[in-house]
């Protein structure tokens, strides 16, 4: 009869087989994971639109979280102008933008030339653009460029002195949408114009700001201060930003079209995440390769991570109404604080801005002028010099014939 069988295989088991008891454990382990990596994974980006003949400038869009981005807007067909550090005749930047072009199946991709650590080098930029009569097609911002400091890492400043977190994160901002802002309130009122910035919650954290001054000072000065500052000035301007455009008088009378939005992309398995964790160290690094699958199975991927910012670039319902709206997990979400709408901490944090940006570039327009002053006398003092050498060379050319016009008459 099979029912002892049954029955003793029940009870004890299959021979060669684990117990029921281990593969319910098995199976419990696995699901749980499971969950945990769908958790992490993140909502996907379930909109869509026509992306053809729109143009988008794009900082940050060379690695991790901007690079998914600038990838799945050029496959719908945007033209990407990407602001990037090295030069355009770079080989891995070469290499890239080739790479782009064929996996998007779109020509239309470009780089340009912007250090986001330098107000001269944003203001080259964003005066070149304007330059233009007519104004140049603009139908989209995408404000990915970041950078942190690492924890137990030492202050760094950036060329013209500022504090790198604060001049990358929010004063490159601040100054290349300050230029570009002409340019995109000439757009035709049919044009969706976005300006999306790229946020995380840190700004939460964020101590006072007031005029911006606090972070530039040495004093009491972290990591962390550093990088919260950064976002929550980045907040608080982007709120302020809506208004001026909102407060622009176009000449046809129409609605203003362009409209701030704020994208939150969690975390992710980004070069800056991974920076953050390993502390900028070589042992940090070692222990980042050895927790691997935990940093696979807790954070997003870039690309999951694109998926707010891809949200923020196409939800038809985000083109219409007011701006200022932050998107997290593909959804509309609320502010963490609500005095990032204060105005008056706006204006104050907008003018002291002004204020650095006109002090640090009339003291860079000095150093440069000085410079080049030095060049040109250089240059001069080689000019001045090279006529001298030429005429002891036609000397010495001139006694040498006349010495051989000597030897020859001698020997006739």
């Amino acid at each position: 009869m099979p029912l002892p069988f049954i029955a003793e295989y029940l009870v004890k088991g299959v021979p060669g087989l684990p117990s029921g008891w281990k593969i319910l454990q098995a199976a419990t382990v696995v699901a749980v994971i499971a969950l945990v990596k769908w958790i992490s994974t993140g909502i996907s980006n379930k909109a869509e639109r026509k992306l053809h003949g729109k143009v988008v400038i794009m900082t940050g869009g060379t690695s991790g979280i901007g690079a998914a981005t600038a990838l799945s807007l050029a496959q719908r067909g945007a033209q990407l102008v990407l602001l990037v550090h090295q030069s355009q005749k770079d080989l891995f930047l070469l290499d890239y933008i080739e790479d782009l072009r064929e996996r998007s199946g779109n020509e239309m991709i470009y780089a340009e030339q912007v250090d986001l650590s330098s107000l001269f080098s944003i203001r080259q930029f964003a005066t070149k653009w304007i330059d233009n009569a007519p104004p140049r097609r603009l139908d989209m911002i995408v404000l990915c460029g970041s950078t942190l400091t690492p924890p137990g890492k030492a202050r760094v400043l950036t060329s013209e002195g500022l504090e790198e977190n604060w001049m990358v994160n929010y004063l490159a901002n601040f100054h290349l949408l300050s230029i570009l802002s002409p340019a995109i309130r000439a757009q035709p009122p049919d044009r969706d114009v976005r300006v999306i910035f790229t946020t995380c919650s840190a700004y939460v954290n964020s101590p006072a700001i007031d005029d911006g001054s606090e972070a530039l000072k040495n004093k009491d000065w972290s990591t962390s201060k550093a990088y919260t500052r950064s976002k929550y000035a980045l907040m608080v301007f982007g709120h302020a930003f809506q208004k001026h455009l909102e407060s622009y008088k176009r000449p046809d009378g129409a609605p203003m079209n362009a409209r701030v939005l704020f994208a939150d992309p969690g975390y992710c398995r980004t070069p800056g995440m991974r920076r953050y964790l390993t502390r900028g160290t070589l042992w940090g690094l070692a222990l980042y390769l050895i927790l691997w699958q935990n940093v696979w199975l807790l954070l997003k991927s870039p690309e999951g991570g694109a998926q707010s910012l891809l949200y923020a670039s196409m939800e038809a319902t985000l083109g219409r109404g007011h701006g200022s709206r932050l998107i997290k997990e593909c959804r509309e979400i609320d502010f963490a604080r609500k005095d990032i709408t204060d105005e008056k901490i706006a204006k104050k944090l907008w003018e002291g801005s002004e204020k650095l940006i006109e002090r640090v570039e009339r003291e860079e327009a000095v150093k440069r002028a000085l410079q080049k002053k030095e060049r040109e006398e250089l240059e001069k003092s080689r000019n001045s010099a090279e006529p001298g050498t030429s005429k002891m060379d036609s000397n010495s050319s001139t006694e040498t014939k006349t010495t051989k016009s000597r030897r020859q008459r001698k020997g006739k």
